[in-house]
């Protein structure tokens, strides 16, 4: 008998690391070639792991809710075949990690014990990494110690300079308390965002309380950490879209018998707005310190409404390459596998502009948040049939003409009034210049 590895595949290039959902297998169970054996979560999208084998699951190293790291094993399957040495040996390294790990978690609960009479309630989930870990072991930092450092990575994670600061000043704190135990000791702390507790809630007796979902959970820790971020501010310009609403009801049958595909605005929209990204690259950048990442691929988020309400944004790539046809069989297949939970995890990646349809809801405008890490995000409003003045070269008179709202948020830490005004403006000349004889 041989034993294989199943590890956590990589799923995009900034996907480090998944939750462990649930397990569809348990241990003893036989297990067929392409079959899923567990369901995983990343921030954007959840998916399942299959096997890349037949045999027998025979051991599994994560729990559920477990945070594994792109690379690890996460269990053990046994297959027919002779058994190879080198996966014996890095079997039995697993075992030995998974016991060391258990014994200096128990190792930490005993100090945290030894040291506080009250029972220790942590109110964070947080991650370490190994190298944190280490630190805090050979430093002789208690659980209580490590929970309480601020940590200045993503998601308020302890970095590798947070715990050594913490040291440092640790130090200085023993020095000061020896001197006078008596007084309390103000220790500095590195800076940190304010925040702001939310109002304690009391429900009657007739209200529901609902349990928010891990998506929607994670949906609001981005948008309170991108408000916190960004400098958010707004420009709104009105475009005519008569030529584009009188075009599509042209073609759109034609091109359904043809492509097999239904032709919506939102490809149309889209790609517009890749052009106008094209002519202002300053909008497709990313802001990291103080320093600017001009993105090379202009890559389209596409914000997608999902059943249980929630939103999710899968990501056209190289989207001004793309002719019209092209782009209408990528918004249909992301939007449709979308509604169904069907997306790749690294579908929802790489994104350098996003764009949301706030007109599907029957709004005419919108201040969306920024999708970090951009500096832009463009909402469509409905498009309404309004009288509107006609200029004309015999002069002007009333009409009805289709029109709608582009609601323009961006970064004003990086983007200045002028350039996002002048690029949500690029947007609507390119929606009204649209040449009514086009061919698909």
């Amino acid at each position: 008998m041989a034993k294989f590895e199943l590890k956590l595949p990589k799923m995009g290039e900034s996907v480090a690391e998944a939750t462990i959902t649930s397990w569809l297998k348990e241990v003893g169970d036989t297990i067929e070639l392409d079959e899923p054996i567990l369901e995983i979560a990343t921030d954007k999208v959840d998916s399942e792991v299959p096997s890349e084998v037949d045999g027998v699951l025979i051991e599994k190293f994560f729990n559920v809710d477990d945070v594994v790291q792109v690379g690890q094993v996460l269990a053990i399957i046994e297959t027919e075949g002779e058994e190879e040495s080198s996966n014996e040996d890095v079997s039995d390294d697993m075992k030995v990690e998974t016991h060391n790990d258990t014994l200096e978690q128990l190792t930490q609960t005993i100090t945290a014990a030894k040291k506080t009479v009250a029972p220790v309630i942590s109110s964070d989930n947080r991650f370490y990494s190994p190298l944190v870990k280490n630190i805090a072991k050979a430093e002789g930092l208690s659980q209580e110690e490590l929970d309480s450092i601020p940590g200045t990575g993503k998601e308020d994670r302890v970095t590798k300079n947070d715990i050594l600061q913490y040291l440092d000043n640790r130090g200085n704190k023993s020095v000061k308390q020896e001197a006078n135990i008596e007084k309390p000791v103000v220790q500095s702390k590195p800076i940190e965002k304010v925040k702001t507790e939310a109002p304690t809630i009391i429900p009657s007796g007739e209200d529901e309380i609902i349990e928010m979902t891990r998506m929607g959970k994670l949906i609001a820790h981005h948008m309170v950490e991108s408000v916190q971020t960004s400098a958010h501010v707004q420009s709104f310009i009105e475009a005519d879209v008569t030529k584009i609403w009188n075009w599509r009801k042209k073609v759109k049958d034609n091109f359904l018998r043809r492509e097999g595909e239904n032709l919506t605005f939102t490809p149309i929209f889209m790609e517009v707005i890749a052009k106008a990204l094209r002519d202002y690259p300053m909008m497709n950048i990313s802001v990291q310190g103080d320093t600017i990442i001009k993105k090379k691929n202009i890559n389209l988020g596409m914000a997608a409404a999902l059943p249980d309400g929630n939103l999710i944004v899968p990501v056209i790539k190289n989207a001004d390459q793309l002719n019209l046809v092209g782009m209408t069989k990528q918004v249909n297949d992301l939007a449709n596998r979308a509604r169904i939970g069907k997306l790749k995890p690294d579908e929802t990646q790489g994104g350098t502009y996003t764009v949301t349809n706030v007109g599907s809801f029957g709004s005419i405008m919108g201040t969306p948040i920024i999708n970090q890490p951009q500096v832009g995000i463009l909402a469509l409003g409905a498009i309404r049939k309004v009288p509107a003045v006609i200029e004309t070269s015999e002069g002007d008179f009333i009409g009805i003409r289709y029109k709608m709202f582009l609601s323009h948020s961006y970064d004003h830490r990086v983007v200045n009034g002028a350039l996002g005004g002048q690029f949500v403006k690029a947007v609507k000349d390119y929606l009204e210049a649209w040449d009514t004889n086009r061919e698909i």
